[in-house]
């Protein structure tokens, strides 16, 4: 086990205008919906489920909401959504993996292939890049919830493959198989996490210059702001200068 973060998921995080945070509430809300529909509407009876909720939770979304989307999911006039990943290159080699809910896959794929181009990068077949990646549960606590070897102790007796803590949070790993019971043993202990789910976690990290990384994450930017896109993960690393440019 590793006692510090070996891959991040290089999110630009923007500012919390309303019209980003009515864009996040609704991917959120479309997430709570597919869950419910494809499991029970219960959340102590549907881990998906329970994940969409916790993520809502955790960006304040308003109670009414997600029991608003939990109850679509039932509804005659619900939407049907497919879950599509996309995989492909951007600048530098790096890959890239987006995970998709989308109510017309033509339409998505188009809109996805646009960003590979414009930014100079190529959308690749599902699996072509995905092997760079170990598709593994996360279970993510405030780092107030425990010291660093609390939750390390903690998530060995509870079967997690790693952990990596930071003065922000602390963050577990655990296999496909293993999830659930993972995070229900170390939610007993320190309470609700602030994330659960499951992830693409670069196996290694590629370097880029600033001019390539900054071109990258505004490629991100862009696929992040496409309403059927959910979840971006890439296998690079870019200078705190530019991080920080960045954020500004």
């Amino acid at each position: 086990m590793s006692g510090h973060s070996q891959f991040k998921n290089i999110m630009h995080k923007k500012g919390r205008q309303d019209a980003i945070r009515s864009k996040l509430f609704s991917k959120l809300a479309r997430e709570i919906t597919v869950a419910a529909k494809l499991g029970l509407p219960d959340p102590a009876m549907n881990a998906r489920l329970r994940a969409a909720i916790i993520a809502a939770r955790a960006e304040n979304m308003p109670k009414d909401n997600i029991e608003r989307a939990i109850k679509k999911a039932s509804g005659a006039d619900a939407e049907t959504y497919e879950e599509v990943r996309y995989e492909g290159y951007a600048p530098g080699g790096v890959a890239v993996i987006i995970e998709t809910l989308t109510d017309n896959r033509n339409r998505t794929a188009g809109e996805v292939r646009s960003y590979f181009t414009r930014v100079g990068g190529s959308l690749a077949e599902t699996g072509a890049v995905s092997f760079l990646f170990d598709h593994v549960g996360l279970i993510e606590f405030d780092a107030k919830v425990a010291s660093e070897d609390a939750m390390l102790e903690a998530a060995i007796e509870a079967g997690a493959e790693d952990v990596a803590s930071t003065p922000d949070s602390h963050e577990i790993t655990a296999t496909l198989e293993t999830m659930r019971e993972v995070a229900q043993t170390l939610e007993a202990k320190f309470g609700e996490p602030r994330k659960v789910g499951f992830v693409w976690k670069p196996q290694t990290m590629i370097a880029v210059d600033d001019e390539t990384g900054e071109k990258i994450l505004h490629f991100i930017d862009s696929l992040e702001d496409n309403d059927d896109v959910q979840n971006v993960y890439a296998n690079f690393e870019v200078s705190d200068a530019l991080m920080a440019k960045m954020s500004g």
